[in-house]
């Protein structure tokens, strides 16, 4: 958003464009601040919806910064990399709770907790695989049951869903 102020010079007001950011966040003779953005523009940034960063808010992996008086509230633009990290770590499987004591020991120097959390997800992976593998190995024998059977009254892949008993 682009304001354009006036030129007023009885009010000191002199002829010049400001963007509202950088009328929210110009003082004179202060250093400069660092970047901010709303929270559209975060989601934006990090490639995230609105709603998943109030979420991350909530269970405690995003802080939630203070709400001005009459304001909206204004994101450090650091916390693109934190949602990206965020991310990044569900598509590699690990929990919310997991990303937290990532979050945690970002720094990496506890690289042995690093690798324990790591190596705990892992196995976890390894087994949810194995299970995989069970069940295609299952449907595999269902369908060729179900294709050499052709003259049973009730299908042999409903009758396994149905008994418990292994066909």
């Amino acid at each position: 958003m682009t304001l354009m102020l006036n030129p007023v010079p009885e009010y000191g007001v002199k002829r010049n464009v400001m963007t509202a950011r950088n009328v929210r966040n110009s003082q004179p003779d202060a250093t400069p601040a660092a970047p901010t953005l709303r929270i559209g523009a975060l989601g934006k940034a990090a490639d995230v919806n609105v709603e998943t960063i109030r979420y991350y808010q909530r269970v405690g992996l995003l802080p939630t910064p203070p709400l001005p008086p009459g304001g909206q509230r204004e994101y450090p633009a650091a916390l693109i990399d934190r949602l990206r990290f965020i991310r990044r770590a569900q598509q590699l499987g690990f929990t919310l709770d997991e990303i937290a004591d990532l979050l945690k020991l970002e720094s990496g120097a506890d690289r042995t907790s690093v690798r324990r959390i790591a190596a705990a997800r892992l196995t976890q992976i390894r087994s949810r695989l194995a299970d995989l593998q069970r069940m295609a190995h299952s449907l595999e024998h269902l369908l060729d049951v179900c294709a050499k059977a052709p003259g049973r009254h009730r299908c042999p892949i409903i009758k396994a869903i149905t008994d418990p008993q292994p066909v």
